[in-house]
């Protein structure tokens, strides 16, 4: 899981399907169970090769979308299709999860096997599997390899997880808080290993609470929330993130006041200042070009537009609060 591991993929694997069929097609969803609704009215669909992210509170009905794709929970009503199947269908079922690779937050593994012993037999589950060594080189446990699965941390087990999860070379991965129990350094070898499956042609579906995790893998996010998507679009545009308001910020050069900039600015509280615009390009341009003209040096020049954190919480908030809910940040 360390950049030049990629050498142990390989050719890049070539799949037969054509790009335009969706790995994953939901059109309204429903899921209900007595009176109580899980899943109402969800569409949205997944490209091959492309990381899609799942977002959404606890309770807004991820995990039961994600098992009733995985054909593990059967679903009220709606059309879903995996790789191209009914995944409810009982005929297609085995195919499907040949080709499928699931990582869930806890897994049961026997804890006196080795690492090597368990991967080696999961392998034996699948048609096409990866060999036991490169996963173990893959997920960064070369060292632990023969070690019982008890004796591993808690990261570690997790970084087991995610070698069961793609032992089986799978076409589709589903990928549930994968990086949750990892310190920094797994969680930025985990992304590493996602961007080389999806690199390779793996399609990626993600559950995950970290957003800074969406903007480094995701291609397309959709928000979940009140049992239906409430947004979707790519991490750089959802919720309009791509418009609206920005914030510029820098120091004032020595021997300029506020009142001599070209355009209007405020003290901020970390000492610098700060301008609030929706046309940035006319004010950077403005701004720029009277400090270049009169040799004034902006030190930390930062534009920094809306997170992508403050749009996920803006959309559950509101309409948490329109539901008479607690909003999820106070929980």
């Amino acid at each position: 899981m360390a950049e030049g591991r990629a050498r142990a993929f390989g050719p890049t694997r070539k799949r037969e399907e054509e790009v335009a069929v969706p790995a994953v097609s939901v059109e309204h969803l429903s899921k209900s169970y007595g009176d109580t609704v899980a899943v109402r009215d969800v569409t949205f669909d997944v490209q091959k090769g492309e990381v899609f992210a799942l977002l959404g509170p606890n309770g807004a009905g991820k995990t039961t979308t994600v098992e009733i794709l995985e054909g593990f929970r059967e679903r009220s009503g709606g059309r879903v299709q995996t790789l191209g199947v009914d995944p409810a269908d009982h005929s297609t079922q085995r195919w499907l999860r040949t080709r499928i690779g699931v990582i869930l937050q806890e897994l049961a593994v026997e804890p006196y096997y080795s690492v090597r012993q368990v991967l080696a037999r999961n392998a034996g589950y699948y048609p096409n599997p990866r060999p036991v060594d490169e996963v173990i080189e893959l997920i960064g446990l070369s060292e632990k390899a023969d070690d019982r699965v008890k004796r591993l941390s808690g990261g570690q087990q997790r970084r087991l997880d995610v070698g069961l999860g793609i032992i089986g070379n799978p076409e589709l991965l589903f990928l549930d808080e994968p990086t949750t129990g990892l310190d920094p350094s797994g969680r930025r070898e985990t992304w590493e290993l996602i961007r080389l499956l999806a690199s390779e042609g793996t399609t990626v579906l993600l559950t995950t609470h970290y957003m800074d995790e969406v903007e480094a893998l995701a291609d397309r996010v959709a928000v979940l929330f009140g049992q239906e998507i409430v947004a979707s679009g790519t991490p750089s545009s959802i919720g309009g993130r791509d418009f609206g308001a920005v914030t510029i910020r820098f120091r004032l050069p020595d021997g300029v006041t506020l009142a001599s900039l070209p355009v209007l600015a405020k003290p901020s509280d970390d000492g610098r200042v700060e301008i609030h615009t929706e046309d940035e390009v006319r004010v950077l341009h403005d701004l720029t070009g009277w400090a270049l003209e009169g040799g004034h040096a902006l030190r930390g020049l930062s534009v920094l537009r809306v997170s992508l954190e403050d749009i996920y919480l803006g959309l559950t908030q509101a309409r948490a609060e329109r539901r008479g809910e607690e909003p999820e940040s106070r929980r």
